[in-house]
């Protein structure tokens, strides 16, 4: 069994302090010069960090206080990236109040990692924690789903194998270079593999030209391109979302139009699943995860301020049992509770109080880590 995840865990993004929210606002208008924005950050990482540390968590992100979107910061970074416009979501999902949906990216040009991307964020993360760092990144999927091979550019990448080659490359050497500076605990976050699990966003993905049905495997290929022959000391998670917005969601569905490749054709470690509510369908899907894997139940949501308790998780964690070993489960929140800079509809403490309510029942049903 890999070690990681733990079996109290997080998917990353932490709600933003009111100093890190406020200051960004100033630096983008203008206001505030970036070395000051930086140096505000870095005070309320160290800060968040503490906490996190405080009530038992082992895996400590930097609440990715210097993002505003938790994948358009780092692709837009990519040469060759272009981000425009939004997808359609499903129209029974929750909608956000200001009509956003996820922007379309697109490729126009050919892909290049010019720079490293989160090696400074990394530096500063490690320097402060006395646990494990743990960077999120978004999976390289993102940069295909949302617009399809027509949102390519055709003279940049007549064939698709180039265009596949080239973005797992840039995805390596960001990897690569994250290693060499101490990382051995990584998350891909990705929204693609769960939008396959809803029946509105599968025939979206068949009006775009792709098939559905294929595009699990394609994906499970692009990733492996990705990870496989990476060091034996670092550990893969990947983590699949609906949506996180505001505490809305763009998509729902069970896992089980994805689960067989998912589980047994991408060479993760471990998987974070949303399993909050009945947007994600139930725990049958667990019956492929072969052993070797770990998967986080993302069963205490990080939409809503009210308060699981331990009880109700303990009970769902054993439905869960009943289709894979407890022994390979660990538990999380089910998504960040800011995935972009604006966060989810709680308060800080409601969201300590989660995150403590985790640590606490891992405890419960795992013992001392």
């Amino acid at each position: 069994m890999t070690k990681y995840p733990f079996r109290a865990d997080q998917v990353g993004s932490l709600l933003r302090t009111d100093a890190v929210r406020e200051n960004r606002i100033r630096w983008k208008k203008g206001e505030l010069p970036a070395d000051e924005l930086r140096a505000i950050e870095d005070a309320a990482i160290a800060d968040t960090v503490r906490r996190v540390e405080a009530i038992g968590m082992k895996a400590v992100t930097d609440g990715e206080f210097r993002r505003d979107y938790f994948h358009l910061d780092f692709l837009k970074q990519l040469d060759g990236v272009t981000v425009t416009g939004g997808i359609e979501a499903n129209p029974h999902a929750k909608a956000a109040e200001d009509g956003f949906t996820p922007p379309k990216l697109s490729v126009t040009g050919k892909l290049k990692h010019a720079r490293d991307i989160q090696m400074d964020d990394f530096n500063y993360l490690k320097s402060v924690v006395t646990q494990t760092p743990k960077v999120s990144i978004p999976s390289p999927t993102m940069v295909h789903f949302r617009g399809g091979r027509k949102s390519i550019d055709i003279d940049a990448y007549p064939e698709m194998d180039e265009f596949f080659h080239d973005l797992a490359a840039a995805y390596r050497q960001e990897i690569d270079h994250l290693y060499k500076a101490g990382l051995r605990y990584l998350q891909l976050d990705d929204t693609n593999l769960a939008y396959l699990c809803d029946p509105k966003m599968r025939e979206a993905a068949k009006e775009r030209g792709e098939d559905p049905n294929e595009l699990p495997r394609t994906y499970a290929a692009l990733i492996n391109s990705v990870i496989d022959g990476r060091p034996d000391d670092l550990t893969v998670g990947i983590h699949l979302c609906r949506g996180n917005y505001r505490s809305t969601y763009f998509a729902e569905g069970g896992y089980e139009p994805v689960a067989e490749v998912l589980f047994n054709s991408i060479n993760v470690d471990g998987y974070f699943l949303e399993y909050d509510d009945e947007r994600s369908g139930d725990f049958a899907p667990l019956r492929f995860v072969p052993d070797g894997k770990r998967v986080v139940l993302g069963l205490v949501s990080s939409k809503v301020p009210q308060l699981e308790t331990e009880a109700e998780l303990t009970t769902r964690i054993s439905e869960a049992a009943k289709y894979m070993p407890l022994e390979n489960m660990a538990l999380s929140p089910q998504c960040g509770f800011s995935s972009t800079h604006h966060g989810n509809a709680m308060t800080p403490d409601d969201q300590w109080r989660k995150l403590e309510l985790v640590v606490n029942t891992a405890r419960t049903v795992w013992g001392e880590e």
